[in-house]
């Protein structure tokens, strides 16, 4: 593995801001940030991996009791029993956090009074978003699905909570699967979180956490990535660069317009891609139609 690169710090994810940036790549109007990436033809070659027809989900379960790690758990009511005589019920949930596999609309994160793109914070009001809402993604994405599998590269069960990944990191899982990260694709990072959480059970995520270091937003921009997905929040956590928390959820999604899908369930997916050979799949994401929302559950499937 080459020489592992610094953890970029305070300073390095603010210039981020401004050398990654994707304002106006795509017009002043752009809804749909880095998924612009994804073009007619790139759908159409990601259609052609389909060969064996595997499907694989990459949701959790809606994570209805309350953990560590779950503290505002999904409400499922039943309206509807044998009592009544029909089947019938309620969900609510807030699935931005730690638990539910959702996707980020590009207005869930603000820096410096902007969302991307230059829109002023105040489009996100107490009726709902008013730009970059996840309904700008009513058609779905459909594309190319890569699958990293960093433990795997490092012949581990999982990362440690705290254990951060690097760019090189990501090199040496490519080299392993065989593929490199293109514009259009939709990456996904294994860092193993499940498999840890039911060895060891839950913990407190805001206390440490795998995931990638600041370091690898470079990378990301340079590869040009329509969306970034992970079985964690992506960003590690301490996140090794000052007053940044969560720098890769900052930077990406309010300079790059970066999507980003958390808490994605990637341990059947690895298994799928091992028994196939293969770590590259047409990858289909369908976020509900929330208008105004900033966020939506999801669950993709990988279909090989």
């Amino acid at each position: 593995m080459a020489e592992r690169r610094a953890d970029a710090g305070a300073d390095e994810v603010a210039g981020y801001f401004r050398t990654l940036s994707n304002w106006g790549r795509w017009g002043g109007d752009d809804q749909l940030g880095t998924l612009n990436t994804i073009s007619a033809e790139k759908r159409t070659a990601a259609a052609g991996l389909v060969r064996s027809g595997r499907t694989v989900s990459c949701a959790r379960p809606l994570p209805t009791e309350a953990a560590i790690d779950n503290p505002r758990p999904v409400l499922h009511h039943m309206t509807g029993t044998a009592t009544e005589g029909w089947g019938g019920d309620f969900f609510g949930m807030a699935p931005h956090g730690y638990a539910v596999s959702h996707i980020d609309a590009l207005c869930h994160i603000f820096h410096e009074g902007t969302i991307y793109n230059g829109y002023p914070i105040e489009r996100v009001t107490a009726h709902g978003a008013e730009a970059l809402s996840i309904d700008a993604l009513r058609d779905g994405i459909v594309t190319r699905g890569i699958l990293l599998d960093v433990p795997g590269t490092r012949d581990v069960p999982w990362l440690e909570a705290g254990d951060a990944i690097h760019p090189e990191d990501l090199e040496a899982a490519e080299e392993a699967a065989g593929v490199r990260v293109e514009s259009g694709d939709v990456l996904f990072v294994r860092t193993g979180r499940w498999a840890l959480r039911e060895e060891r059970g839950a913990w407190d995520i805001h206390e440490a956490i795998a995931g990638l270091q600041a370091a690898c937003l470079p990378w990301l921009r340079e590869r040009d990535v329509a969306a970034l997905g992970g079985d964690g929040v992506s960003d590690v956590t301490p996140s090794r660069a000052g007053e940044f928390r969560l720098p890769i959820h900052s930077v990406a999604i309010v300079a790059m317009g970066l999507h980003l899908l958390d808490n994605l369930d990637l341990e059947g997916l690895a298994r799928a891609c091992r028994k196939e050979g293969r770590w590259e799949f047409l990858l289909t994401i369908a976020p509900l139609v929330l208008v105004g929302g900033t966020a939506s559950p999801v669950n993709p499937i990988a279909l090989f």
